[in-house]
């Protein structure tokens, strides 16, 4: 190369051939330097295709040569340029050389002159070789180029090369119209056609395109519609706009003209020259995000587009685009998105266009929500202990800050820590009592991590910190000091509402059970009141109120003395019962089982008499001796008591002691322990006073003694054994202990053992058998769970106590008129409803007389509940089952179990029904739900037939509130089905029109149930078909008889009577479909409906009261006239108003407790609130100030006074007022006089008849006597749809006055009705009393 100084320019041009002969080239005088390469094409691949020519001589080679070719004047490198672009190739050899061809010439490399400088830049295709790059300076930098790149320009141009050399090879995608018709053969790439086009289109292709540096191959890749377009595929390296320009014309000249080539319809599209690239590569929410495009290529028209959303993006408020040329080498295009969304998520394109060439580049930009984890709500106490919150966020990367805020009403600062490896931040924060003051207990901060990305994004998470200051606890400040028995409560008072859990314990860390204290929370506070009201020994000492809030404890602490007194159950007294002689003396006795200071007195009527202490052992006694002397008179009864003071002058009385003063003469039994008797006189002693006393401890019970002849004679023998009657002391001290829970399972154990060690006692003792009853039962009623072994210990009990050899002790118990059956099984009932498993899904035990099975239902998890029993005694088995959609009804949160317990012998236990026979005959089972039941919940169950007489087998269930709750069989709503030696029942109840005002129902499955039933659904039809007829009269007729003021408010009446009546009715309906047998579908369906009736039944009385004051007021207020307006709005405020104040008292008062409805129906309850009286009542005090009105107002009517003759019309109306008032209060009041004989337990039948057939019946009535027998009402209904025949008779009846009765009535009674209401024959009236009635011997009226 020529120095700088004389060389304005050079280039280095390349030239590639081909030759057939050995190249042999001297090109030193016009090349300097030069740099021959030779390349066979095999060597080339995949670079270039081997090319072959047809020759009959060796295979044809490629040379490519580099020439330098500097200029003084650097004007020539353009036309230059442009002459050899206008060459045609190839270029045959001369004809010395006709073997060489030159395929074609390329300017490669341009050195312009650039200050001292020489740059040489590579032209459009070509790049420097990656090695210059690495060894010379490029234009751009200093230095070297980094390795692995390659560069455009170097300073200097290398002296012994390489030059610039062409890029590496890219796809074309190309595309040209030919203009010609498209055939649908060009689709199928197995058709002639299309091979034929195939291969003339890439003959021609191939040869065109073969001038372009690097080509390589070319393939047609299809064709479409649009003329026809051909797409194909060009392989080489970048071509210039120019050098494609001119193979393209090449590819139209080599193309046959048949296909009529369009030559401007060329398009090309390249994709994989442009660099592009994203900022950031993790991309979140809110980011400013950078697209860039790097293109060799030098353009500046670059479009942007989102695939997605389909559109071309341009600068706006969100979107940036900057295009720019770097260097004179690279373009490059930027776009910015600020504050990205997820809706800006897609693909993106970058397209950079070039003449025909499009270089286009698609990117997938994701992007990310901040995600960041942390505890949403989190206490504090302030007690000075530090307390971190945590933020992480969900991917792991370099936060550019963490930021942490907080608002609120106090201000509690903390320090924020920050871990980078893991993306968390940790704010520790200390609260102490001086930023938690007592008026911020419980206030709430809202504490906010926010993670800030490098490049703008920002995601926070809130964090509620409640915090709450150490309560403060008060607790009650007097003294507690009390004796046994006498009650007493600890209130403890917290300053602060928040916490966990509250309790109470004793000094030795013993926890009290929950019953005996509540906890209430009051905004700025709480509350907790231990009470006790029998308190005994076992409360003595130091009791410990706790509020724990997470791991700090507040605790205040009692001292409750309990004084020594023993409790009046606990005193023995003998003789409960004593005759004595008027001249003799009898001794009186107090016993207690502890030695204590008490001082005792026995009290003789008024007066007081110290006693003797007298220990025997555990046992204390306090005696007296009385002398019957002392007394003025006898005979007399006197009560004896002793009474017992304790240190803290508190006492307690003794059970009363009935002395008997008796002369001497009918005396014949003489005993120093029993007294004096006359013959057939019944004594009863406690058995430890008597001659049965056990030296093993004092036994319990009663001895009765009768006086036969001369001597004292057990009549019954009720003695508890020493252990038994032990156990039962300890029982009933047990429910007063204020660690009943944790006690329950040793004394289950205990009786166990005990009853099992004297079974043989128990069987021969009436006294011992009720006892371990009643031991159960209080048992039973302690609130806790029972876990298996407590439960096997009770069934082992059971098992003992309804052996087959303790059968006969059983009916000694039933002859003395106990309920101990039914408080067997009522007990057993409550055990099983308090079982309780963690870990097992079903439980079993197996007994002798008694076996257990159950079942837990965990939620989620449901099948059908079938349970077997087998006993010995083949006649003895039974099946209980329970279908899956039962139980699936039993919609909880927790698990339930059901328990059913089977026993063999029971059935010979219980009582009896009242006629005396025998219902159970068979195993008797028990299946109890540890869950409250509200919706119906049927159990299958099936029996061994064991009825060998042929009778009619009942399925009876055992009811615990019969016979004074005392209990009995009963049938109610249990279905029986026999087949074969098998007994199947279900269970099922209907409603009837009886249950609205009466307490209790018949007997379902009776014949007056089935009647009332049928009553009350045919008069139900009736009535809303009456009802709705009224309405609809009365809608026809308004305007004809509501012309003047007192006619148009009775129809007001008329009208909303029965609107309420007919909506009362299907209020009814509804109520029937809502309860489903024995059980209500949905309680708040219920409710809802029970109100309704009971407001509508309310309006439709209150309306009648309406309308008997209307008439009252009309009849007996002359002078006075109120406006329509104010009688309307008294009517409807009384009609509707308080019926409304009456139902949603009533509701008001009772539903909050749940005993607003009754258990088994929509209506008012009885048993727990006597809801019902908020209906009965004001309905009968209405039907009563109606009747009286109507009396007074007939009267009026009859004996009108001197000046009461209202105008014609008004009389009429008033005397139609008066008829329905007749009519209808008699009847209202005769039907609600019956239902209120139906509250009565046990009433006639003939009440319940009445009652339901008169109530089902009064939407006709009303239809018949309120509406159709008015007699304006009929002229207007006959004006509106009279014929002229029925016109012309009207006529005549008319001129005759009102003479014939509008109902034809011809019983006396119905004649003396009319009578009344002056519907008799009379003579004519005068004329103009149109449709008025004249009574005989009367002025008219």
């Amino acid at each position: 190369m020529k120095s700088p100084g004389r060389t304005t320019l050079c280039f280095v041009v390349v030239v590639i051939y081909s030759s057939q002969a050995t190249l042999n080239l001297n090109l030193e005088s016009i090349v300097h330097p030069w740099i021959l390469h030779e390349h066979e094409l095999a060597g080339e691949e995949p670079l270039r295709q081997k090319r072959a020519v047809a020759t009959s001589g060796p295979a044809a080679k490629e040379y490519t040569v580099d020439i330098e070719i500097s200029f003084e004047n650097a004007s020539f490198l353009e036309p230059i340029k442009a002459y050899l672009n206008s060459l045609s190739f190839p270029i045959q050899g001369n004809d010395t050389d006709q073997a060489t061809s030159i395929l074609s010439i390329g300017v490669t490399t341009v050195c312009r002159p650039t200050g001292n400088e020489i740059w040489c830049s590579c032209e459009t295709g070509y790049r420097w070789p990656q090695e210059q790059c690495l060894h010379n300076l490029s234009c751009q930098e200093h230095g070297s180029s980094p390795a692995g790149h390659h560069c455009n320009c170097l300073k200097g141009l290398p002296p012994k090369g390489p030059y610039c050399q062409l890029k590496r090879a890219v796809t074309l995608r190309m595309s040209v119209r030919l203009n010609v018709g498209f055939q649908e053969d060009l689709r199928n790439s197995s058709s002639a056609l299309y091979r034929s086009y195939k291969t003339d289109l890439e003959t021609a292709f191939r040869k065109g395109y073969s001038i372009l540096p690097g080509f390589q191959l070319v393939t047609v890749t299809g064709f479409r519609p649009g003329s026809v377009v051909v797409t194909y595929e060009v392989r080489t390296t970048t071509p210039s706009p120019e050098l494609m320009r001119k193979a393209n014309e090449h590819v139209s000249q080599r193309l046959n003209q048949t296909y009529k080539m369009d030559d401007s319809s060329f398009q090309a599209v390249t994709s994989n020259e442009t660099k592009f690239s994203i900022i950031p590569e993790i991309i979140f929410e809110g980011d400013t995000v950078t697209l860039t495009c790097e293109n060799e290529v030098l353009s500046s028209n670059v479009s942007w587009h989102h695939v997605a959303r389909r559109f071309d993006i341009q600068n706006s408020s969100r979107f940036s685009i900057y295009t720019f040329v770097l260097n004179n080498m690279t373009s490059v295009s930027r776009l910015m998105i600020y504050n990205i969304t997820q809706g800006d998520a897609g693909d993106y394109i970058c397209k950079l266009t070039l003449d025909i060439f499009e270089y286009e580049s698609r990117k997938r930009v994701n992007v990310t929500p901040i995600r960041i984890l942390a505890t949403e709500e989190t206490r504090v106490l302030c007690d000075n202990s530090p307390v971190s919150l945590n933020c992480c966020s969900e991917i792991n990367v370099n936060w550019s800050k963490i930021e942490w805020k907080q608002e609120g009403k106090i201000y509690v600062p903390g320090n924020s820590e920050t871990d980078s490896d893991s993306s968390c931040s940790r704010y520790t924060l200390t609260a102490d009592g001086t930023q938690c003051l007592s008026g911020s207990a419980g206030t709430t901060v809202v504490y906010s991590c926010e993670f800030i990305s490098a490049h703008g994004a920002r995601g926070s998470k809130n964090i509620e910190v409640t915090f709450t200051s150490v309560a403060n606890l008060t607790i009650t400040q007097d003294p507690i000091s009390v004796s046994e028995g006498q009650n007493f409560s600890i209130k403890c008072i917290s300053d602060v509402s928040n916490y966990d859990e509250v309790y109470w314990n004793t000094s030795a860390g013993i926890k009290i059970y929950q019953r005996f204290y509540t906890t209430r929370r009051y905004e700025n506070g709480a509350e907790s009141v231990l009470t006790v009201k029998t308190s005994t020994r076992e409360w003595n000492g130091t009791y410990h109120c706790i509020f724990r809030y997470k791991k700090s404890y507040s605790i205040a602490t009692k001292d409750v003395t309990i004084h020594p007194l023993p409790l009046e159950p606990n005193i023995m007294v003998d003789p409960l019962e004593v005759a004595v002689l008027c001249k003799g003396s009898h001794y009186f006795k107090c016993c207690v089982e502890e030695d204590e200071n008490y001082k005792v007195t026995f009290q003789v009527n008024s007066v007081s008499f110290p006693a003797e202490k007298e220990v025997n052992g555990k046992q204390v006694c306090y005696q007296f001796n009385y002398k019957a002397n002392s007394i003025p008179w006898c005979p007399k009864t006197v009560d004896v008591f002793c009474h017992f003071t304790n240190a803290a002058n508190n006492s307690v009385r003794s059970p009363s002691m009935k002395l008997n003063l008796v002369p001497g003469e009918n005396i014949t039994c003489h005993d120093p322990l029993i007294g004096v008797g006359e013959p057939g006189q019944v004594i009863q002693k406690l058995c430890q006073f008597s001659d049965r006393s056990s030296p093993g401890g004092p036994i319990g019970g009663v001895m009765t003694y009768t006086c036969v002849g001369s001597e004292w004679k057990v009549k019954r023998n009720d003695c508890i054994s020493a252990p038994i009657n032990s156990l039962l002391r300890l029982a009933e001290a047990l429910l007063k202990s204020p660690s009943q829970d944790r006690k329950l399972p040793t004394y289950l154990k205990d009786l166990s053992s005990s009853t099992d060690q004297m079974a043989h006692e128990v069987s021969s003792s009436p006294g011992s058998l009720g006892a371990v009853v009643n031991i159960l039962d209080l048992l039973s009623m302690v609130p806790t769970k029972v876990n298996l072994e407590m439960m096997m210990h009770v069934l082992s009990t059971v098992n003992v106590i309804v052996d087959k050899p303790i059968l006969s002790t059983w009916k000694v118990l039933k002859q003395q008129q106990t309920n101990h059956s039914s408080k067997l099984l009522d007990s057993v009932e409550r055990f099983s409803r308090a079982l309780w498993s963690e870990n097992s899904t079903s439980l079993s035990i197996s007994q002798t007389n008694v076996q257990m099975k159950s079942m837990v239902i965990k939620p989620g998890s449901c099948k059908p509940y079938k349970q077997s029993f087998l006993f010995p005694d083949p006649d003895l088995w039974g099946n209980v089952a329970i279908d899956k959609y039962q139980l699936e009804n039993l919609k909880t949160d927790s698990p339930i179990i059901i328990v059913t317990v089977a026993f063999p012998t029971l059935q010979s236990i219980l009582a009896h029904d009242i006629q005396g026979n025998n219902f159970a005959n068979s195993l008797v089972m028990t299946t109890t739900v540890s869950q409250k039941i509200t919706m119906p919940f049927r159990i299958s169950m099936t029996f061994k037939n064991n009825n060998s007489f042929g009778g009619k087998p009942q399925c009876v269930f055992w009811n615990f509130t019969l016979a004074n709750y005392t209990g009995g069989w009963d049938s109610s709503g249990c279905h029986a089905k026999v087949e074969g030696t098998s007994i199947f029942c279900s269970c099922d109840h209907l409603t009837s029109f009886s249950i609205l005002m009466s307490p209790d129902s018949p007997d379902p499955d009776s014949l007056l149930k089935i009647l009332l039933d049928i009553i009350s659904y045919i008069g139900l039809c009736f009535s809303i078909l009456s009802l709705a007829t009224c309405l609809v009269v009365e809608a026809m007729v308004w305007k004809s008889v509501t012309k003047n003021r007192t006619s148009y408010m009775r129809h007001i009446c008329i009208v909303n009577i029965a609107a309420s009546l007919l909506v009362a009715d299907i209020w009814f309906i509804v109520a029937s479909t809502i309860r489903d047998n024995y059980y209500l579908l949905n309680e708040t369906a219920c409710v809802a409906a029970t109100f309704f009736i009971h407001f509508f039944y309310l309006s439709v009385f209150f309306w009648m009261l309406t309308l008997g004051l209307m008439l009252f007021y009309r009849l007996v207020f002359i002078l006075h006239d109120a406006s329509k307006s104010t009688q309307k709005a008294i009517a409807f405020s009384l009609g509707y108003g308080c019926p409304l104040i009456i139902s949603v008292i009533t509701v008001a008062a009772t539903q909050p407790q749940e005993v607003y409805i009754r258990k088994n129906a929509c209506w008012l309850n009885w048993d727990d609130t006597k809801a019902l009286l908020a209906f009965v009542i004001p309905a009968l005090m209405i039907v009563v100030v109606n009747v009286t009105i109507t009396v007074v107002v007939i009267t009026k009517i009859l004996r009108p006074s001197v000046g009461d003759k209202p105008n014609k019309q008004e009389k009429n109306s008033l005397f139609q007022i008066t008829k329905s008032i007749g009519v209808l209060t008699p009847l209202l009041g005769l039907t609600w006089g019956f239902g209120l004989a139906t509250v009565f337990q046990g009433s006639n039948a003939v009440f319940h008849i009445a009652f339901t057939l008169l109530n089902a019946f009064q939407g006709l009535f009303i239809l018949l006597f309120g509406c159709l027998w008015d007699q304006k009402v009929q002229e207007a209904l006959l004006k509106k749809f009279s014929l002229s025949r029925w016109s012309s008779q009207h006529s005549k009846s008319t001129s005759l006055g009102s003479s014939t009765p509008v109902f034809s009535m011809s019983s006396p009674i119905s004649r003396r009705f009319n009578n009344l209401f002056g519907k008799t024959a009379a003579p004519k009236g005068p004329p103009g009393n149109d449709g008025n009635f004249v009574s005989s011997g009367s002025s008219p009226i």
